[in-house]
């Protein structure tokens, strides 16, 4: 039988267990609400945590309208926030059915108001709620490889996906705007001293307008890339879908095959389907030098690649020769803003660009990042913002 002390022991540590849980499920999932649109600051995010510690962590809908009532800004929050909680926690959106609880009969916890309300006597013991763990799960699951996982599993990550928003990169134009800094607008500063009696009172100001810089996904579809290719097209669809008229997307293996139209589909399963359908080599071999040749005649040197963010989806086997892929890219590199090489591997323990398609492009590759989790898009997702 163990010792007073040691069960006390392990009821504190049981105790304080959930409160950290708490804090690391409210911080995850605003983290998800800003992948979707929504921006979930970090005050409302503190306004969160302090309802939280108000209410029954326990209780779903508890949780749900204490992150609907904190975390959204406006009316265009709403439908995001509800498929945000319904992908994160893995269950239904809950809906008022129940009258308004009254006022709480207990005091409000000042010391630790994340701690949810713990029960007498051995309640302590109890599993972690039940939210708290599907959260978990959603953590775990966010970082998770997706060659390894269940059928469940990506069904779960297909929901992600579609909340996923991928930000465009920025670049000035010609237009101009009007603006607190920058070069003076002449013609607008004599219109408003004519207006004050032929005396300049004050300079106007202008500059460049920022519109989306292109960004080109070029998705190898060949049999070593079979395990990756479902995420990495449903990572190009969020693309398009937020900036269609931004966005190019090819798939390259045996052949280049553009599926920007394809993935223009709303909806993200007939999208993949109608993609799938387009791809005449899926599961096929690799020859990225003369795929790249290819677009590069074709689409690259045209315009497609000039000034765009050209994001090379890869594990760089190459079947061919590497001399074409290394004179390919840096061609590429000469045109574009930016070329930004994704390999599934690289999110390997311990992994090391050794095969020769890799040691061949990687002097001409900007930023050389890892595809293989949700969490690895979502950092891709920032290099590509920042690009």
């Amino acid at each position: 039988m163990p010792a007073p002390q040691d069960v006390g022991t392990a009821a504190n540590a049981s105790a304080r267990r959930p409160a950290r849980d708490v804090v690391d499920t409210v911080l995850s999932f605003a983290r998800t609400l800003r992948h979707a649109g929504v921006a979930a600051s970090p005050d409302r995010v503190e306004a969160m945590l302090a309802a939280a510690g108000a209410l029954d962590v326990l209780d779903a809908t508890d949780v749900y309208w204490a992150g609907r009532l904190t975390l959204c800004g406006g009316p265009d929050d709403l439908d995001r926030y509800d498929a945000a909680f319904a992908a994160f926690f893995g269950g239904e959106v809950p809906r008022p059915g129940r009258p308004a609880p009254g006022p709480p009969d207990r005091q409000l916890a000042t010391t630790a108001p994340l701690e949810p309300p713990s029960g007498e006597g051995e309640q302590a013991d109890e599993e972690p709620p039940e939210l708290a763990g599907r959260a978990s799960e959603a953590e775990v699951l966010r970082h998770r490889d997706v060659a390894e996982m269940s059928l469940a599993e990506r069904e779960h990550l297909r929901r992600l996906f579609a909340l996923l928003v991928p930000a465009s990169p920025m670049r000035p134009s010609r237009r101009r705007q009007s603006s607190p800094q920058g070069a003076v607008h002449p013609s607008r500063t004599v219109r408003r001293a004519l207006h004050s009696g032929g005396e300049v009172t004050r300079l106007l100001h202008r500059r460049a307008r920022p519109r989306p810089r292109r960004v080109v996904l070029l998705v190898d579809v060949s049999g070593s890339m079979s395990p990756y290719a479902d995420a990495l097209l449903r990572f190009a669809h969020a693309a398009v879908r937020a900036h269609p008229s931004a966005t190019e997307v090819f798939t390259i293996g045996t052949r280049l095959t553009r599926v920007t139209r394809e993935l223009r589909l709303r909806d993200p399963d007939r999208a993949l389907a109608a993609s799938a359908g387009a791809i005449p080599d899926w599961s096929g071999g690799t020859r990225l030098g003369e795929v790249l040749k290819a677009f590069l005649d074709r689409w690259g040197q045209r315009g497609t690649a000039r000034g765009a963010v050209v994001v090379v989806c890869s594990d760089g086997w190459e079947r061919g020769g590497t001399d074409l892929l290394a004179e390919q890219m840096r061609r590429l590199h000469r045109l574009a803003h930016a070329v930004v090489w994704v390999n599934p591997h690289k999110g390997r323990e311990g992994y090391e660009p050794l095969t020769a398609g890799m040691q061949a492009a990687l002097p001409s590759v900007d930023a050389f990042v890892a595809g293989h989790s949700m969490a690895a898009f979502e950092e891709l997702v920032g290099v590509i913002s920042r690009a």
